[in-house]
């Protein structure tokens, strides 16, 4: 039997992906093991949720005054302690610098709750609403240097309604992509899903420019 793929998911907040793929290998639908959960804030319930399943969790918290490039060193570190075959990202509220980004290149996915390439950054789900949109939705890619900027996977698209408020259209796209990401995770545990300098494939097909489209 293949060795399972080890993964390691790093977190700030609440961790609610995280819970998603922690239910998703406990129920056999991916075969990878997390191994670690990484945390810079030492209060995310994601922490909690870790020792609930009984996974390692690591804070590690910037150092007053730390750069980015310091930060992430001491991040790698750890992930290469761990053996991270995968780094997940799941509501990591950081910039990583370069180095660490090339580093874990093809073998780091992260997460962002809009339809790529739409609303790179902060507070989508309001942008979404301001804009008028009719659809939104959430975006599962590997990470590049360009923010939020990596080749997509794939996408969930969400109906966003006149009388939306910011709540029910957040739990909305939470939905999909506690349902998307572990989708994804599973392919590459599978060994179907790389990187290549023209984007993502998916068993060796180059997907298009948005990915896979996924309705809700």
């Amino acid at each position: 039997m293949a060795q399972q793929t080890r993964i390691v998911v790093v977190i700030s907040g609440s961790g609610s992906n995280l819970q998603a793929i922690i239910d998703a290998c406990a129920e056999g639908l991916v075969p990878g093991q997390i191994v670690g959960v990484i945390s810079n804030k030492g209060e995310a319930y994601g922490l909690t949720r870790a020792a609930n399943a009984g996974i390692e969790g690591i804070t590690l918290p910037a150092e007053k005054g730390e750069s980015r490039e310091s930060y992430d060193a001491r991040l790698a570190a750890k992930l290469d302690a761990l053996n991270a075959d995968l780094v997940v990202l799941a509501g990591f509220m950081r910039i990583l610098s370069p180095a660490l980004v090339q580093k874990f290149a093809g073998k780091m996915l992260n997460i962002h709750p809009s339809l790529l390439p739409k609303y790179t950054g902060l507070n989508t789900h309001q942008r979404a609403l301001d804009a008028g949109d009719s659809e939104h939705g959430c975006s599962v890619h590997f990470v590049t240097e360009e923010l939020d900027g990596g080749p997509v996977i794939l996408q969930a698209k969400v109906p966003v309604f006149v009388e939306d408020t910011i709540e029910a259209l957040t739990q909305r796209v939470h939905t999909q992509e506690h349902r998307i990401y572990p989708l994804v995770v599973k392919w590459f545990c599978e060994g179907r899903l790389a990187m290549n300098d023209q984007g993502a494939l998916l068993d060796g097909q180059l997907l298009p420019e948005q990915g896979y489209a996924s309705e809700e």
